[in-house]
């Protein structure tokens, strides 16, 4: 979630002002201050950088209204199943989940599916995907997207450490550089192919830090699926809002610190109540926030080690800037994003950032998904899944 990265790790609730979204701004100031409701922002557009564009002439872009609207996207055949599929589905991720030791120390919990023919996909050229979860999430979070990628694809997925079903350990500093630094042993030691990286949140960032790092030969493209700016609000953007607000984020930081009132908000953040209603702060599709849905997000947070990890990630350094990262990122890039996010809004700085990427890129495209939040592939994974499977075709076939 950073939950959301769902839900800025188990944990944070959005804050926006009267003017415009804060970008992560206030999630930490919940526990201090009430929440002041802003605008949403308006129906937009997406771009994307058309196949026949001229490298040598000015650049052109297409302007398309997304043709998927929110209010009929529960019609379509891929729109959520019943809550019985749904278990199912869950129950049986769980079951297939393998364990994989990372620097021979900590225990990395994985999965893998396919329900394609292994020679089809071979033929096809077809690369195996990486799901990369957000902050508070874990590999359950890509339930209603695993069954539908693995009919081409050889999917896995991951629970980064400090997340779900994954190591914990204590006094760990966390850091976005440890975390890509995990991806891309994972693709070396475990999936030892060209692959690509389809992430949510701190996961997009995690994957846009692994990428920038891979030789290439590991990562085959990237998805970035409302992607963060860091790994928590201290995100360096040119802001003043955030600016303004820093020094109650430094208190906050401070307050965390002390063990006692950390283990006090963290007890508060994650009961059920709390949960759901900040799942529901960034989802645009409010019957996405099930109790599975809360269940997947509230459970790892009860394992020792999830509040050292929530500490440490919330006062830790945000990590590289994107901003920095993507223009050393030649291979190709799909950018899905839910424009009604809180976490990351178009108007912020990041969002705004990643929306002008088709106009000076040319591997990147872009998809603003209407009435959809923070968590795209969670809140209308038929959409996502409308605009990801062409493109990885285009992938695969090129």
């Amino acid at each position: 979630m950073e939950v959301t990265s769902a839900v800025h790790s188990v944990g944070f609730l959005h804050s926006q002002t009267h003017s415009s979204h804060v970008e992560n701004l206030n999630a930490k100031a919940f526990f201090i201050s009430t929440t002041i409701k802003g605008t949403r922002t308006s129906p937009v557009t997406y771009y994307h950088r058309p196949n026949n564009f001229n490298k040598g002439g000015k650049h052109r872009h297409n302007l398309i209204t997304n043709s998927s609207s929110a209010s009929n996207a529960t019609t379509t055949t891929e729109s959520y199943a019943s809550a019985d599929e749904s278990l199912s589905g869950l129950e049986n991720i769980k079951k297939k989940c393998l364990t994989w030791k990372w620097k021979e120390q900590y225990s990395i919990n994985y999965f893998v599916s396919s329900d394609a023919d292994s020679s089809q996909k071979l033929q096809t050229n077809y690369p195996p995907l990486l799901l990369v979860h957000g902050f508070g999430a874990s590999i359950p979070h890509w339930r209603r997207n695993i069954k539908t990628l693995s009919q081409n694809y050889t999917v896995y997925a991951i629970d980064l450490l400090g997340f779900g079903a994954s190591d914990k350990p204590p006094n760990f500093s966390y850091t976005m550089e440890t975390w890509a630094q995990l991806i891309l042993d994972f693709l070396d030691e475990v999936i030892q192919k060209p692959t690509v990286l389809i992430g949510n949140s701190v996961g997009s960032l995690a994957c846009v830090i692994a990428a920038s790092d891979s030789n290439q030969t590991l990562v085959r493209g990237i998805v970035l699926l409302n992607c963060s700016g860091g790994m928590n609000n201290k995100a360096i953007v040119d802001d003043w809002r955030i600016k303004l607000l820093l020094p109650l984020l430094w208190l906050i930081d401070f307050l965390l610190k002390q063990k006692g009132i950390a283990s006090a908000i963290f007890e508060r953040v994650k009961q059920r109540d709390n949960l759901r209603n900040i799942l529901s702060s960034v989802y645009g599709n409010k019957e996405a926030v099930d109790e599975e849905l809360v269940e997947i997000i509230r459970v790892p947070a009860d394992e020792p080690g999830a509040l050292d990890a929530f500490v440490s990630i919330v006062t830790g350094p945000p990590g590289p800037n994107p901003v920095q990262l993507m223009p050393n990122i030649s291979m190709p890039v799909l950018l899905l994003w839910g424009n009604q996010d809180t976490f990351t809004p178009l108007d912020g700085p990041v969002g705004k950032y990643f929306s002008s990427l088709p106009f000076q890129q040319e591997n990147v495209k872009l998809f603003v998904l209407e009435g959809v939040g923070h968590c795209p592939h969670d809140d209308r994974p038929e959409l996502v899944h409308e605009k990801l499977l062409p493109w990885l075709s285009n992938l695969s076939s090129s």
